[in-house]
């Protein structure tokens, strides 16, 4: 597995995480997402995203159970709702998700989409005063615009924005244009979440789908550990996919150790170009 420091804050994470949406929705499941979890932990993938939203606080109850025994070998990220998003209501949504998680403070709070209800200032001044009584470590956004970036640093001041988590795959390259280099030079880390595109990964005996697995064949790897490979050959950014299965949860971990050739890189960005249409944020709330 490999590190990076996640933002500018100095606390390292794993370029590939885990995800957790839909986890907890089922009790039949339990056991299963949580030995899928701890199975990630200890194959070196200690970045793990959750959110309130996620079954209504189920997911962090399963992150909870998961690391009970090792809280502190883990980088937890949590997400407040937009309808959350108000001063008072960000700092509630916060207790919340410690309470549900079981732990003193939080690694790293997003807001999850922007708000159409709270202004950013006011979310960012929640997390300012989170940081301050430390029950959160770092703070960041989710599914923003460079401009909304540059709006909610502002308001936080001295606290820099830690991560911007984005949609980010093969098939929706489209924060490449403008919101990647951005982040990359304000060293805010792109969490790319669905990064195996969330249904929409190349058919077997489609011409992307014949060139990565003809890339997987150098490395006896799958088509799916290239495309985690590809996104995390980035600059600065980690993927978060989410698997229930232990097979997968270690198919996930083991493509970090795949780092492509400047070649092979470019090979897929050809066969996968930019689109045409710019980012468009989505306002929820």
């Amino acid at each position: 597995m490999r590190y990076i420091e996640m933002g500018s804050t100095g606390n390292r994470a794993s370029i590939i995480g885990q995800g957790t949406w839909k986890m907890g929705e089922d009790s039949t499941r339990r056991r299963q997402e949580i030995d899928a979890i701890r199975t990630g932990i200890e194959a070196g993938m200690t970045l793990i995203d959750t959110a309130e939203m996620y079954a209504d606080g189920g997911a962090e109850r399963v992150v909870a159970d998961a690391i009970a025994d090792c809280r502190d070998d883990v980088f937890v990220v949590s997400k407040v709702w937009p309808t959350n998003a108000s001063y008072d209501d960000t700092l509630r949504a916060a207790q919340g998700s410690l309470a549900r998680l079981n732990r003193e403070y939080i690694d790293l709070y997003l807001l999850h989409w922007p708000s159409s209800k709270a202004p950013v200032e006011e979310t960012m001044r929640a997390m300012r005063t989170l940081i301050a009584d430390g029950l959160i470590r770092s703070v960041g956004v989710s599914n923003f615009s460079v401009e909304l970036m540059q709006q909610a640093q502002e308001a936080l001041g001295d606290t820099p924005l830690t991560a911007n988590q984005l949609p980010f795959h093969l098939r929706r390259r489209v924060i490449e244009k403008e919101i990647l280099p951005y982040t990359q030079q304000s060293r805010v880390t792109v969490m790319a979440y669905s990064p195996l595109g969330h249904g929409d990964f190349p058919e077997p005996g489609s011409p992307e789908r014949q060139l990565l697995d003809e890339i997987a064949g150098r490395y006896n790897a799958t088509a799916q550990q290239i495309a985690l490979s590809w996104v995390v050959s980035r600059a600065g950014v980690v993927a978060i996919p989410k698997a229930s299965s232990l097979e997968h949860v270690r198919e996930n971990a083991a493509a970090a150790d795949i780092q492509l050739t400047p070649d092979e890189v470019r090979q897929i960005d050809e066969r996968f170009p930019l689109p045409e249409e710019e980012y468009k944020v989505r306002w929820l709330g």
